[in-house]
């Protein structure tokens, strides 16, 4: 699980605050019912006495104090249940309730994390990764290759949209499907509008679903949060700074977007050349060319890129506009 020990500290204390809730509401029961049914708490002082009573008879070495306490404790929670019942109360009333039953509200099951636990990790990772909304609708599930045509051919590659997508399709799901797979990376780069970012978007979720976190920046939204880290000392950028190099999984959208200058061409080679050390994976989208790239952010990026990336190219026409075109916007 790709938590933190402040995160996986803080998981706990939820934990921990659920029993002391359940403990709580437990003794707020007892009190209601003693009230209503005061045979109850005198049958509840008889089943603790008896306990004591036969307990120091089995140490005194009666070898059938167990089995005389086990049928006086049978008729005493017997009648227990059924007043109970005769009280409007359901007869495990006077129980610990708790939010998942499985675990009890532990987070484990023997030395495994519950799946209540497992859930709230990628609720948590979920959040924390700017995109809990827009997975709900872009996913592999719903990725479709109907916009993409076996004539539209690429001159530099000479492949078709629909075989450059197939493969980035296929490629990408191999990305998911064996994260964290050593800190693969991949670059996805091509024309406008034709699905990059909601391939980015597909992967996300399903490294977020295996509970890997996933942190998702436009190009201009990450080198602002490196600009305000520098230059404003922003407490706020400062941690999203360490989270920018310490998730499984970065992806930065629409590279080239930003407006590019030297601190962008540095800070970027920085984060890059940092997770590459860290064997953290990065995933980046561009509608520009390689060569655009090389000039941009120079030759020291473009080298980390080339080198250290599975890079993608995808071609078609704008899914936006043909959208628009068979009203389907």
């Amino acid at each position: 699980m790709a938590l933190t020990n402040s995160q996986y500290d803080h998981f706990m204390r939820i934990y921990e605050k659920r029993q002391l809730n359940n403990e709580n509401r437990l003794r707020r029961r007892f009190e209601e019912v003693y009230e209503k049914v005061p045979r109850l708490r005198t049958l509840d002082n008889s089943i603790s006495e008896l306990s004591v009573c036969q307990a120091r008879k089995l140490l005194d070495g009666d070898n059938a104090a167990l089995t005389v306490l086990k049928n006086d404790l049978h008729l005493l929670f017997e009648e227990k249940k059924l007043l109970l019942r005769q009280s409007g109360y359901p007869e495990n009333y006077l129980e610990l309730q708790y939010t998942c039953p499985d675990c009890h509200d532990t987070g484990y099951i023997g030395d495994q994390k519950c799946h209540c636990f497992k859930k709230a990790i990628i609720d948590f990772l979920y959040t924390q990764s700017n995109l809990q909304e827009i997975l709900k609708k872009e996913n592999f599930d719903t990725l479709s290759l109907e916009y993409y045509s076996r004539s539209h051919i690429d001159a530099l590659t000479g492949r078709s949209s629909l075989e450059a997508m197939e493969t980035a399709v296929r490629i990408c799901r191999e990305f998911a499907d064996e994260f964290p797979g050593g800190g693969r990376n991949l670059l996805l780069y091509g024309d406008t509008g034709v699905g990059k970012t909601f391939l980015t978007h597909c992967v996300a979720k399903e490294v977020l679903d295996k509970t890997f976190s996933v942190i998702y920046f436009t190009a201009a939204g990450l080198f602002d949060i490196f600009s305000k880290k520098q230059f404003e000392k922003d407490e706020e950028a400062a941690r999203d700074y360490e989270h920018i190099y310490d998730c499984d999984l970065l992806i930065i959208d629409d590279l080239g977007t930003e407006f590019p200058n030297a601190f962008t061409t540095s800070q970027l080679f920085v984060c890059l050349n940092e997770r590459l050390l860290r064997k953290k994976s990065t995933m980046i989208s561009t509608n520009l060319s390689l060569d655009d790239l090389n000039t941009l952010y120079s030759e020291r990026v473009f080298s980390r890129i080339t080198s250290a990336y599975t890079v993608l190219r995808i071609t078609g026409d704008d899914i936006r506009i043909q959208k628009k075109l068979m009203g389907r916007l």
